[in-house]
């Protein structure tokens, strides 16, 4: 694993007056690999093992903070939303005003590959990511060179919902914000239970990856209006079935985050995409599976068309 000193320095840009934390792993003639990451996680929680290990594959990774986390602007002024309400305006069939969408995290997304003049890249997202990931293959389809979408979902009511113990622990976020001893704890015991029951990660390791997290910026209440958002993105399966982009969908058999019926649905409606169970995988990133998972993201991108010239 590449040490976190030897990771290149924070770098950030302005758009429509949000500020937009990304950074770059990988020499510039790699082809380009833009990362979605997914509810609550900095744009840090990709693995070194990963980024080295899509390095070694032939990409140049390019990773942003989300809205609302990390070193990215924040919604503080918005307070925490009801998300009572937000699920009830979703069931209604009618559209929460929250603060941001995820198409606009899409746009953000686009946005820093505009700043470092990239016509086309390869676009992968994860968990809330991956939904991130289909809103820039929908609005920007001419800038996606090729498409994976890893334990993520469409949004379509009527699937599996995540299992009762983890939805247990997502509404028992810890209320002392500034405790850091708390919030660790919290983040140990999500880890451990959405991990991957074959690709365990150690104890210590899931803790210092917590402080390193802490230490970048505190979560605050942005992961409420995250969620709020995705609650409020609706269904994406009508705009979905028109996606003319090669997509790879990567899901694992022991998600209990976003059960595999969401990846074999995803499948089922992206005109000619393919989907990768992994056996004994969960929903998180394991350093075991990162040779796998750049492996089977550069046996997709090299069947995509050649780049915009």
């Amino acid at each position: 694993m590449t040490p976190e000193s030897e990771l290149p320095p924070t770098q950030s840009l302005r758009r429509a007056g949000v500020e937009i934390d990304y950074a770059t792993h990988g020499p510039e003639t790699g082809a380009p690999l833009l990362l979605a990451m997914g509810l609550g996680m900095q744009r840090t929680a990709w693995p070194t093992s990963l980024l080295d290990a899509f390095v070694q594959q032939g990409f140049r990774c390019i990773s942003f903070d989300n809205r609302d986390i990390g070193l990215s602007s924040r919604y503080d002024e918005h307070g925490t939303p009801p998300l009572h309400r937000v699920i009830a305006a979703r069931l209604l069939h009618r559209r929460y005003q929250t603060p941001y969408m995820l198409a606009d995290i899409a746009d953000d997304g686009i946005a820093v590959l505009d700043h470092l003049g990239i016509a086309q890249a390869h676009v992968l997202g994860m968990s809330m990511g991956g939904m991130v990931a289909q809103h820039i293959a929908v609005r920007h389809a001419p800038r996606v060179q090729s498409l994976t979408l890893m334990a993520t979902s469409s949004g379509r009511l009527g699937l599996p919902l995540p299992a009762a113990r983890v939805l247990r622990l997502m509404l028992s976020r810890p209320q002392d914000r500034t405790s850091v001893d708390a919030a660790t704890r919290y983040l140990v015991g999500m880890f451990s239970a959405i991990g991957s029951p074959d690709f365990p990660t150690a104890t210590d390791e899931m803790i210092r990856r917590a402080h390193a997290s802490l230490r970048r910026a505190p979560t605050g209440n942005g992961v409420a209006r995250q969620l709020a958002a995705i609650i409020s993105d609706g269904d994406r399966t009508p705009l979905l079935r028109r996606l003319d982009v090669p997509t790879l969908i990567l899901h694992g058999t022991h998600d209990v985050m976003v059960p595999l019926a969401h990846g074999r649905q995803l499948a089922s409606v992206i005109p000619g995409s393919r989907l990768h169970s992994i056996r004994g995988w969960g929903h998180d990133l394991p350093d075991a599976l990162s040779t796998d998972f750049a492996a089977a993201l550069a046996r997709h991108a090299l069947q995509s068309p050649p780049p915009l010239t």
